[in-house]
């Protein structure tokens, strides 16, 4: 009889172990997809003071919409958390968008290749981006739906200052679902 309790309190620690490291693969997988995301952000971070530079000689009636870019990209790159970085970096998006929409207007700007490689660069990073942020919404689902199934949620919950769930990077505004166009026969 004590063999039998010793095996099934062996199976359950084992049952425990194995759930408990497969959370923390997991966990560790998000993080490393959120760092994916965020060397493309800082890239992005990069890449708009040059392209703004580049454009406010031809649109210097559009004064406004630059300080907004700076602005909005100010903000994701001082945010701090997850979900500050999100906001902020939902917010850069919209505000690229418009100023991509208000460059459409400027003719002169096709003439420009600096500025044409600059929006090339920009388009590429935003594609990586967009792939990145849905790798990292893939693990994060993943992660999510383990800590909270059961029996799990009972080991994620003895460990809860460990396993808390994480935010999606989910595009909220219409105006932020469609891909900033980008004309690079400017």
């Amino acid at each position: 009889m004590g063999l039998i309790v010793l095996a099934v309190v062996a199976v359950v620690v084992l049952w425990i172990i194995g759930v408990y490291n497969s959370l923390v693969t997991m966990k560790k997988r998000v993080e490393n997809s959120w760092s994916q995301i965020d060397v493309q952000l800082k890239r992005r971070h990069d890449l708009i003071p040059n392209l703004v530079n580049s454009v406010k000689g031809y649109m210097k009636f559009e004064k406004e919409t630059l300080e907004n870019v700076i602005k909005a990209r100010n903000q994701a790159v001082s945010a701090q958390g997850m979900d500050d970085k999100i906001k902020a970096e939902r917010e850069l998006g919209g505000v690229l968008g418009r100023l991509f929409a208000v460059m459409e207007a400027y003719p002169d700007l096709k003439a420009s290749q600096n500025v044409t490689q600059l929006m090339e660069e920009l388009t590429a990073t935003e594609n990586k981006i967009s792939y990145s942020r849905q790798f990292y919404n893939d693990s994060v689902t993943k992660f999510n739906t383990k800590i909270e199934v059961f029996p799990n949620n009972m080991i994620a919950g003895m460990f809860s200052s460990k396993f808390q769930p994480f935010p999606l990077f989910e595009i909220v505004e219409s105006s932020e679902r469609e891909v900033p166009k980008v004309d690079i026969n400017m």
